[in-house]
Formats: C-alpha cells, sequence, structure tokens
C-alpha cells in the first residue's frame, strides 16, 4: 500500500498538466542556447510536461524528446519549420517516460528516425502503465499503447551526424535504467533528459541514487563549462548539476541516518523532510516528491526498490 500511494502522489505531477486549463499555461518557450542549438522548456504544470529541444545542423535537424503531450510536439514541429526547412532526421528519446515520448509520431510523420536506449523500446508499452496506478483505465492503457517506439536502438551509445554537426548520444545510468544524453559539442550543449533536473525535485520511480550520483561527477568532470538543458526546470550550468548532485548525497545520508535509528514509513518521513525544506523547500515540486523522494530512496537503500524490467534495487 505505502508503494501504492507515493506512486500516486508521483503520477499527480506527472499528468497535473492534464488538469489545468490550455490558456493557463504556455506549452513552451525556445530558448536559442547556442547557433541552431534549440531548448523547450516547459513551465511548471504546462501541458507540454517536461522540456525538449532540437538541433540544426547543415543537412537536418534532429530533435530530443516529444513531450507528455501530441499538441505540444505539433507546436515545436511548427516552430521548428519556422526557423528551417531541412528534414527532420532524428528523433532522440532521453527514457521511457511518457511525459518525454508522447508526441513521437508527430515527428515519425514528419520524416524522423526514432532513436533510444534499447530499454525505452522494451519498456515504453509496459512500464509506464504504472503512473496510472493499480487500475489503468482503457483510456490510460490506449494513451501507452499509442506511444510511438524508437526504431533503431543501442545499448551505449550511437554518434549521429547532420552534415559536420555531430551529436555524440550516451547511455548513463541513474534516472530509469533507460537514460541518454546528447552532446553537441561545436556547441558546447549537453541535452540530460531527466538526468538532470534543474533546481527542482526528480521523480525517483526508477532511480538508482548510487550509480546516478556517478553520472553527475562524470559530467561535471567532462562539460565543466558546457550549457546542460535539463529534462526538467531551467537551463543549467555546473553549479546547478552540482547543487542537484547534493541533493541526492543529502537524501541518501539523512535517510541512511534515518533508517539506522530505526525509523520508516511516515516517522521517516517526518525526520528528514524538514531536513531537506531548509536547503530545497523553494525547489519545484519539492511538495509533490519529497515525500516519494523519502519513501523510494529508502526502499533503494534497504535493496527492496522495484525497477523496470522486473530488478530489483
Amino acid at each position: 500500500m505505502r508503494s501504492q500511494r507515493i506512486l500516486l502522489v508521483s503520477l499527480t505531477i506527472l499528468l497535473l498538466s492534464s488538469l489545468l486549463p490550455a490558456a493557463q499555461k504556455p506549452l513552451f518557450t525556445l530558448h536559442e542556447v547556442d547557433k541552431g542549438v534549440w531548448a523547450a522548456i516547459s513551465p511548471d504544470r504546462s501541458k507540454a510536461g517536461a522540456n525538449a529541444g532540437f538541433v540544426i545542423g547543415e543537412s537536418g535537424v534532429a530533435v530530443i524528446d516529444s513531450f507528455q503531450n501530441v499538441g505540444a510536439a505539433r507546436e515545436l514541429l511548427a516552430a521548428i519549420r519556422q526557423r528551417t526547412n531541412l528534414p527532420i532526421r532524428f528523433l532522440v528519446n532521453t527514457h521511457y517516460h511518457l511525459d518525454h515520448m508522447t508526441g513521437n509520431g508527430v515527428f515519425a510523420d514528419a520524416g524522423a528516425v526514432i532513436l533510444a536506449n534499447r530499454n525505452v523500446r522494451a519498456w515504453a508499452h509496459t512500464d509506464n502503465l504504472k503512473f496510472f496506478g493499480p487500475k489503468p483505465t482503457a483510456a490510460d492503457r490506449a494513451w501507452v499503447k499509442s506511444l510511438v517506439l524508437p526504431s533503431v536502438t543501442y545499448r551505449n551509445g550511437i554518434d549521429l551526424y547532420l552534415g559536420k554537426r555531430q551529436l555524440i548520444v550516451r547511455h548513463m545510468p541513474g534516472h530509469t535504467g533507460s537514460d541518454s544524453i546528447i552532446v553537441v559539442p561545436d556547441a558546447n550543449v549537453v541535452f540530460t533528459g531527466d538526468l538532470l533536473w534543474g533546481h527542482h525535485l526528480p521523480n525517483l520511480i526508477d532511480a538508482s541514487t548510487k550509480p546516478w550520483i556517478q553520472t553527475l561527477d562524470t559530467l561535471a568532470r567532462r562539460y565543466p563549462t558546457a550549457t546542460f538543458v535539463p529534462g526538467h526546470g531551467r537551463i543549467s550550468h555546473r553549479a546547478r548539476l552540482l547543487a542537484f548532485r547534493a541533493y541526492l548525497v543529502t537524501l541518501r545520508r539523512d535517510i541512511a541516518l534515518g533508517l539506522k535509528q530505526g525509523r520508516s514509513g511516515d516517522a521517516l518521513v517526518d525526520a528528514v523532510r524538514p531536513q531537506l525544506a531548509r536547503e530545497y523547500g523553494t525547489w519545484g515540486f519539492f511538495s509533490y516528491f519529497v515525500k516519494p523522494d523519502i519513501l523510494y530512496t529508502a526502499e533503494e537503500l534497504e535493496g527492496k526498490k522495484k525497477l523496470p524490467g522486473g530488478r530489483v534495487n
């Protein structure tokens, strides 16, 4: 029952956008972070549900993620067409969660080859059902079944070229087990997907926080001056990436101490939440994710957490 309750909390924030009037929030705002490299930043509670982006090269366009909403994907395609008539060659999904791939079909219809880590294809039509609770409706099942899967998959990564412009796509662990980053070397820009949440608490439903911290260390070391486009939140740089790393470290430390003291469930939440609030209470999604973050991490540290594909953390 505890897992079901915290699952529904995660579902609330994931689908909050669907409950709000369309006029209340813009779907996204576009930011050219370098020449031909665009970030589509979705405000909190926007129907788009997450950030996305696109890269214009000499011979075509690559899109990164396709939102939670088909209408937002169509709007992004229209924005691309306002800037170039070059073909849409690629769409890379950063992971399998439906808030990052519901609009895949829009770009497939526009001619894009959809690529992702192989676990995205394996899990998208099955593990996304958990976001609707223990009894998904027929409409929920239809939504998940409608997700257009990647037609090209990789295990560790792939290099893409838009003429001379290179995109380095690499699988990295942490958020879901299906995560990829997309590096645009000539622009010093890294699209991180949900491996980075810009001053926002993350959804840890599928997370393995220990390797995730190592991934963030790697990103900070390899790309110390890069511009990072996170899966949620504002465009970021190294300092914000390290602040997010510090959140995961603090979360693990405080929960480990609480478990050592014999706390669990609501008692653990009551002990850890005020400590997190002092440092992270102003971050986005705090009220939605602080309790599930504590409980999911406790399950992880105790070796009881269920992960996609039937794995146990």
